[in-house]
């Protein structure tokens, strides 16, 4: 069967699944084992597929990732420190529509697919006076979480795409920031600006009541922040950051009088469904692997009369939907762009640009599924909006760079 044909048929049948209202992750593994059906038949390729999902490191980062930073988020709420930090935050900003674009925005500088749920119940009791559907409250938080793809020094993509492709960050960053700008700018056109806000009255706080809201504030910036800096400055991964900042943070919180239980933290965040949705996602892009399936789109391309540029984009684009981070169409996509010429800015940054619209496009992408999670709503729903700002962002990105091509 035609590669692209599979691939079409595969889309559809996870898209028909998830009409049904069944889980993402289910919904994966059926799309996983149709291509299996088609493309091997071969149990022995279940098997390997299966054993490397579950041998891999990264499989234990991104559930460990995701459990402590749901502790933290948990640790924080309960203890009052959410809300605190929220009530200090809209009274220092006039504006609770900048917030909510800000906030998932600072928070997407966390290099772990937890952050999503961490800014998740921000942009929540943000919006609790608002009117805004659960779909865009996903959206919005999923949006301005992933602003600084293009730009952050500690996102893996970047860090792996410098590396292959023969860039250096600082010409990569000069290339591709605007990216974010762009995208800020166009998900405020699409997801802030129609938002209704009716004039608060801000009540009288107590010089108590605002000390109590600063400490909060503190309390959980400064969880973030710490991460952040263990990440950067200490070379520790997501997952064991958040680890050790969760628990540093159970022992600031008993000082500081704001006693969380360690039950309600430790048992609270387990989600037995979420761990599923990742486990089946992951086998998912494994038995694509195993059968072939993204060597033969690579090759198609490549076989193909199209010009290099536009190979790129399609293939970078089809991978990023297919694996959901990252990591995946980086490591698939810039061997090439390498191979057709080390140190090529242009090529390296079309195939940044459609790969990062590829993983914001798709139910692979962890971000989405643990936003969909929290918030309940619709995977199409949620990934209206995001298409409407994909599709701006990449017309203005390819007229962009079809003026400005070196030659």
């Amino acid at each position: 069967m035609n590669i692209f044909l599979l691939l079409m048929l595969t889309l559809l049948i996870i898209i028909l699944l998830l009409r049904r209202k069944l889980q993402i992750g289910f919904c994966m593994l059926a799309g996983g084992i149709f291509i299996w059906l088609i493309r091997s038949m071969q149990p022995a390729d279940l098997v390997t597929a299966l054993i490397n999902t579950f041998s891999q490191y990264r499989t234990y980062d991104i559930i460990l990732a995701l459990y402590f930073v749901m502790c933290l988020e948990i640790e924080l709420r309960l203890s009052g420190a959410l809300t605190d930090m929220v009530k200090a935050l809209r009274r220092i900003f006039s504006s609770v529509k900048l917030l909510l674009a800000v906030m998932p925005a600072f928070l997407g500088l966390l290099p772990s697919v937890g952050g999503a749920r961490f800014s998740a119940p921000i942009v929540e009791e943000l919006s609790n006076k608002l009117t805004i559907s659960a779909n865009d409250k996903a959206a919005i938080n999923f949006w301005f979480r992933h602003l600084f793809e293009f730009s952050s020094p500690i996102i893996p993509g970047m860090i792996m795409a410098c590396s292959i492709a023969g860039v250096t960050f600082g010409e990569f960053l000069r290339h591709l920031s605007w990216l974010t700008v762009l995208a800020f700018s166009v998900g405020w056109l699409i997801l802030i600006r129609p938002i209704k806000v009716e004039h608060e009255v801000k009540p009288e706080e107590t010089a108590a009541e605002l000390r109590h809201e600063n400490y909060g504030l503190i309390l959980s910036l400064g969880s973030v922040v710490s991460i952040f800096l263990i990440v950067v400055f200490g070379g520790l991964n997501a997952s064991t950051a958040t680890a050790i900042v969760t628990i540093a943070m159970f022992f600031v919180l008993l000082a500081v009088r704001r006693f969380v239980s360690a039950k309600d933290i430790f048992i609270g965040a387990f989600d037995f469904k979420m761990i599923i949705n990742i486990g089946c996602i992951l086998y998912f892009i494994d038995l694509l692997t195993v059968t072939d399936v993204l060597n033969e789109i690579v090759t198609a391309f490549q076989n193909s009369p199209l010009p290099v540029p536009v190979i790129i984009a399609c293939v970078s684009l089809i991978i990023g939907i297919l694996t959901g981070m990252s990591q995946g169409h980086v490591a698939i996509v810039m061997p090439i762009v390498a191979a057709m010429g080390t140190g090529n800015l242009d090529l390296a940054g079309v195939a940044m640009a459609f790969g990062v619209a590829g993983q914001m496009l798709t139910p692979t992408h962890f971000c989405l599924i643990v936003t969909m999670d929290y918030f309940k709503s619709d995977i199409f729903g949620t990934l209206k909006s995001v298409l409407i700002c994909e599709i701006i962002i990449l017309t203005i990105f390819s007229i962009y760079s079809y003026f400005t091509w070196s030659i």
